[in-house]
């Protein structure tokens, strides 16, 4: 998988998934939980694309809640 960050906003999303690229893009604005969430959430969609988006939202949001209390966070560089 690859990561491209870019601004989203004329998309109105957060992230997207492209399959066709293995491409995973990630809006920099978001930060912290939102971003470790959107990252998991994107990478269902690749990962699994036959899933539902309500599947991947469910999913992702437990995973994301498991890490964050396990406490992992992103060091900003």
């Amino acid at each position: 998988m690859k990561v491209n960050k870019r601004k989203l906003g004329r998309e109105k999303a957060y992230g997207l998934a492209h399959q066709d690229d293995n491409l995973i893009e990630i809006d920099p604005r978001i930060k912290g939980r939102l971003q470790l969430e959107i990252y998991i959430h994107e990478a269902l969609h690749l990962l699994y694309p036959k899933l539902s988006e309500s599947q991947v939202l469910k999913d992702s949001k437990k995973v994301t809640t498991m890490l964050w209390k396990e406490g992992y966070r992103k060091i900003e560089k």
